[in-house]
């Protein structure tokens, strides 16, 4: 990929085909997008180079200029932290991926409750996942950072037929609050819940299963009550 269109197209099919997306993860302006798509700019900055090079694993230097190996991350792209290490969302080391692969650990339940958060009916969990910077981008559209992805395995069964128990659901840890409607995972006291969340003025936050077997209730102010992180995404299992 010799020019900077042809890169840039590649960087579309990362996002999606999302031009708007793609301007956002750069923090440029969509008008800027076109004119990398058309050919009428050659060369990239280095700091929306990095941002991309950051998002997708990728070399700056090759996003910009085309110069180098594309998926070698130069020093400064790197995106673990000032000491090099890569953190899971306990603050444990993760395992250090390699080349363009992502480690998404669970979300360690015990470490945020400190004697242990309890999850109903949860059969077994799954440690992690290791994916690459493109299934990341095809698949997960819209997170704060890949170092915020965590696993939470799906636990009881208010949920269906959004998923099974067992079933993988990728949160985002850096949502702390419900700022907007969605699916949350959260505690009440000890006790660990995913539900869709919504705001009623006045009243509180209703906390609505899918299962309409169960009820929904409401999360007043007086209540001990935490958002671990926004659910983005849950696989359903079929057995065949």
């Amino acid at each position: 990929m010799k020019t900077l269109a042809e890169r840039a197209k590649y960087l579309l099919e990362l996002c999606g085909n999302s031009p708007s997306e793609l301007a956002r993860i750069a923090d440029v302006t969509p008008p800027s997008v076109s004119q990398w798509l058309s050919g009428r700019t050659k060369s990239l900055g280095i700091e929306p180079a990095t941002r991309l090079g950051k998002r997708f694993g990728l070399n700056p230097m090759w996003i910009s200029k085309g110069r180098g190996n594309k998926n070698e991350l130069s020093p400064s792209s790197d995106t673990t932290g000032g000491s090099g290490d890569a953190y899971s969302i306990s603050g444990r080391p993760a395992k250090e991926p390699a080349g363009d692969q992502v480690v998404i650990n669970q979300f360690d339940a015990g470490g945020s409750m400190g004697a242990g958060l309890l999850l109903r009916d949860q059969p077994g969990v799954i440690q992690s996942w290791s994916v690459s910077q493109e299934w990341i981008a095809k698949n997960v559209r819209s997170h704060t950072g890949t170092n915020n992805l965590c696993i939470v395995t799906g636990f009881g069964d208010s949920m269906r037929p959004m998923y099974e128990p067992g079933d993988p659901l990728l949160i985002d840890s850096s949502v702390k609050s419900v700022d907007f409607d969605g699916i949350y995972f959260f505690r009440v006291g000890n006790e660990g819940f995913i539900k869709r969340l919504q705001r009623i003025p006045g009243e509180g936050i209703r906390a609505i299963s899918e299962n309409k077997a169960y009820e929904t209730w409401t999360i007043k102010r007086d209540m001990d009550f935490e958002v671990f992180g926004r659910v983005l995404k849950a696989w359903k299992s079929e057995d065949y």
